[in-house]
C-alpha cells in the first residue's frame, strides 16, 4: 500500500468499537494502511480524491479485525495430527505455520497473541509478513513457553524446561532476547497432559515470582496456562497480568483477579470441540478430559464474568480451524456471548480489550482515524448476534484487500 493511496469503503455500516450500535450510512476514507476519516457517506466519497479508489462493500457491516489472544501455529496435541506437525523438519515446520499465518488472515483474524511456538519459527514469519514477503496478521508472541521438568507441554520444542528461580529467570530472559513481547509460564497441568491433572500444581511461588519480576523489570507482561484456583491465586498476588483458561475459578479467586486488573482468556472451546479432536485422532484420555471438564468451566467464566473480569477471545487451537460450522475464533466468540457476554462486549473482548492488554491500543482494535487500516466486513449485524461473524466475506489489514469473496480472492 503506497502511502498515497487513498481508498474510500462506502455502501456500509460501521461497527466502529467505541459503540454499541452500527453507524449506517457512514463511509471509512484510508489514506496509505491507516483510517483518515469516518463520516456521511457523501461526504467522504465527494471529499477523496479523484484516483480514490471508490469500494462498495455492497451492504455490508464493517468492523475491526479479530484479534485472537491464544494462537499456536504449531499446535501439536497428542495423536496421528499431533503427531505429523511434531515430525516436520524446520524448514517444512515454519512453511506449515506460514501457511497457518495466511490462513490465519483470510479467516478475519488480522492480529493475533502466539502464546508457545516451536523453535522461535513464528518469530522469522513475523519478519517475512513485516517485510512483505509472507502474508499473515500481526504477530505478538511469547517465543517459548516455560516449563518446570515434565511440565505442561515439555514434551515440544514450543516449551523450555526451567527449575529453580534462577533457572526460570534464565527462561524469561531467553524469549526477551529472541524479540518476545510476553512472557507465558504454565504453572499448573491441563487438558493435554497424560500425565498430569489438571489442578497438578506445577511451579513454586519463587519460580513464578521470578518470572514475574523479571519479565516486568523488561516491560514485558506475564501470561499463564493454570486451571486450578488455588495456584491461579498465588500467581495473581504476584502481579500475574492474565490467566488462560482457568477451569476452576472460584468466586474469591475472580474477585482477586478483577482487583488486581488480571484478565482472563477463558477459551471456552477447547471443553466443547469433540469434532477437532476427532479430527487430529485425539486418544479417549485426553477427549474424556477435555469434554468432561465443560460444565466446571463455564461455572468458572461466568464467576469470572459476574466478578467483573476482563474477557479477552483466544481459541487455543489453530484461528481457522474449521469447527461447529464455522473457525475456532468465530466459534470461541459464540460461546463467550452464549455464556454471559452481550454481543458488544463480546465484539470487545476480540478487538480493543486485547488490543489494550498487548498495548497496541493507538493502533489496532477499533475503527477510528489515525489507526491501522485492519478491518473485515459481513452480511449481518455482529453487535446483534456474534454469528453474524459467519457471513464474514472481505478482510482487509493495512489497507491492503487480502480477501474479496466477490472477486474469489479468498482461497
Amino acid at each position: 500500500m503506497h502511502a498515497d493511496q487513498q481508498i474510500v469503503l462506502h455502501h456500509c455500516s460501521v461497527v466502529d468499537g467505541v459503540h454499541d450500535k452500527p453507524r449506517a450510512g457512514e463511509a471509512v476514507l484510508i489514506q496509505g494502511d491507516r483510517i483518515s476519516a469516518i463520516g456521511p457517506e457523501g461526504e467522504l466519497l465527494a471529499a477523496a480524491a479523484p484516483e480514490a479508489k471508490r469500494l462498495d462493500l455492497g451492504g455490508a457491516f464493517v468492523m475491526p479485525g479479530l484479534l485472537n489472544m491464544h494462537t499456536h501455529f504449531s499446535l501439536s496435541l497428542p495423536g496421528p495430527g499431533g503427531g505429523a506437525v511434531s515430525a516436520l523438519s524446520p524448514h517444512a515446520l515454519a512453511l506449515y505455520m506460514a501457511d497457518g499465518a495466511r490462513r490465519t488472515l483470510n479467516s478475519g483474524v488480522t492480529t493475533v497473541r502466539c502464546v508457545a511456538e516451536k523453535d522461535h519459527a513464528e518469530f522469522a514469519i513475523r519478519a517475512a509478513i513485516d517485510a512483505g514477503t509472507a502474508v499473515g496478521p500481526r504477530i505478538f508472541s511469547a517465543g517459548r513457553a516455560l516449563v518446570c521438568t515434565g511440565g505442561h507441554g515439555y514434551e515440544g520444542t514450543d516449551t523450555l524446561e526451567c527449575d529453580g528461580a534462577d533457572d526460570f529467570r534464565r527462561g524469561a530472559r531467553a524469549q526477551i532476547s529472541a524479540g518476545a513481547d510476553l512472557i507465558k509460564v504454565m504453572i499448573s497441568g491441563g487438558i493435554a497432559g497424560e500425565h498430569e491433572a489438571i489442578d497438578t500444581p506445577q511451579l513454586t511461588v519463587d519460580e513464578m515470582a521470578a518470572v514475574i519480576e523479571t519479565a516486568h523489570a523488561w516491560g514485558r507482561r506475564v501470561t499463564a496456562h493454570a486451571g486450578p484456583a488455588p495456584i491461579i491465586e498465588q500467581a495473581v498476588r504476584l502481579g500475574l497480568d492474565c490467566v488462560e483458561h482457568g477451569y476452576q475459578l472460584t468466586e474469591p479467586v475472580a474477585a482477586l483477579m478483577a482487583e488486581r486488573g488480571t484478565s482472563l482468556v477463558p477459551t471456552l472451546i477447547v471443553t466443547r470441540c469433540g469434532d477437532f479432536f476427532d479430527t487430529l485422532g485425539v486418544p479417549q484420555w485426553m477427549q474424556r478430559r477435555s469434554l468432561d471438564a465443560g460444565p466446571r468451566h463455564v461455572e468458572s467464566y461466568q464467576l469470572a464474568l459476574a466478578a467483573g473480569v476482563e474477557m479477552l477471545l483466544g481459541s487455543d487451537m489453530p484461528p481457522y480451524q474449521e469447527t461447529g460450522g464455522t473457525t475456532a475464533t468465530v466459534r470461541e466468540l459464540e460461546h463467550m456471548a452464549a455464556f454471559g457476554l452481550t454481543p458488544p462486549a463480546a465484539l470487545r473482548a476480540a478487538t480493543i480489550g486485547p488490543a489494550r492488554w498487548l498495548g497496541a491500543d493507538a493502533d489496532i482494535g477499533t475503527v477510528e482515524p489515525g489507526k491501522y487500516a485492519d478491518l473485515i466486513a459481513m452480511d449481518g449485524d455482529p453487535t446483534q448476534d456474534v454469528s453474524a461473524l459467519r457471513s464474514l466475506r472481505w478482510v482487509m489489514k493495512g489497507g491492503d484487500v487480502v480477501r474479496d469473496d466477490s472477486i474469489g480472492l479468498h482461497a
